[in-house]
């Protein structure tokens, strides 16, 4: 397991990297675009869609959901405040599963759900790109977010005993949480530094970063939570040793849309 995670890192990462910080305009929109589609193919086995004509076409209507955003940019801020909306209402499901399932049992609900978790994260991303500091906001939102991931790692290892989220995903706890959250903070707190920003600037700076780890964390149980609906423990075998598209994007889609929300709101992504 070991060795397959390491061989499908070696060969995806230069491509990711090469994908996210060296295309541009369509092209960039383009990859990113193949990237959620793989994505809506693995929810749809989430939504409880097993036969693969069925997983495919909702795939297809995701891409076409995508190239109309595409070609309608002014559809972008709709689109990002539907973001924010769901993962506050996510927020609540999770803390409320199993008794919330019962809200979003049907397929259609949950297929209705896939949109809001995949066209967001897409338009985040297209959004960061158009800005002038594209690349470094890009950059930025993902060290957010891995940073947390590996500080809430070790962090729950550590010191872990209260459960986040019991029925969701058992082994997570808030030592966890608090844990991911500072070492984010610490590399906010640094880059703000770095960058001269002023009191101000600096505590908005770490305001944000709260605001966009605590989304990731909610963005990770949400797909932990439709897993465990479906009774399954990966998205899909796409990618060997790691599981699926969405495992490893499915802290990145919640966070995205945030961070590029807090950014738009802030003015500070333009500047």
């Amino acid at each position: 397991m070991l060795k397959q995670r390491i061989i499908t890192a070696l060969i995806l990462l230069p491509i990711a990297l090469a994908g996210f910080f060296l295309l541009q305009g369509g092209d960039f929109a383009l990859f990113i675009g193949c990237v959620v589609t793989l994505g809506a193919w693995e929810w749809a086995r989430l939504a409880g869609l097993m036969a693969q004509p069925m997983r495919i076409a909702y795939a297809a209507v995701v891409a076409a959901a995508l190239m109309l955003l595409y070609l309608l940019p002014e559809l972008a801020p709709w689109v990002l405040a539907a973001a924010v909306i769901w993962w506050g209402l996510a927020t609540w499901l999770v803390l409320t599963y199993p008794r919330s399932s019962e809200l979003w049992s049907s397929a259609a609900c949950r297929l209705l759900i896939g949109l809001l978790v995949l066209l967001p994260a897409w338009q985040g991303l297209v959004l960061l790109k158009h800005w002038p500091l594209g690349n470094f906001l890009i950059l930025s939102v993902m060290v957010l977010v891995w940073s947390a991931d590996i500080g809430a790692y070790f962090s729950g290892r550590a010191f872990g005993k209260r459960k986040l989220a019991l029925h969701v995903s058992p082994g997570k706890s808030w030592e966890g949480v608090y844990g991911g959250l500072g070492v984010s903070l610490l590399i906010a707190l640094g880059v703000g530094l770095v960058r001269d920003w002023s009191i101000g600037q600096l505590l908005l700076g770490l305001l944000g970063a709260v605001v966009v780890v605590m989304a990731s964390v909610v963005g990770d149980l949400t797909e932990s939570m439709f897993k465990r609906r479906e009774g399954i423990k990966d998205s899909s075998n796409l990618l060997p040793g790691h599981g699926g598209v969405l495992d490893r994007i499915d802290s990145l889609t919640a966070a995205i849309p945030m961070f590029a929300v807090l950014l738009w709101a802030a003015e500070w992504g333009v500047m």
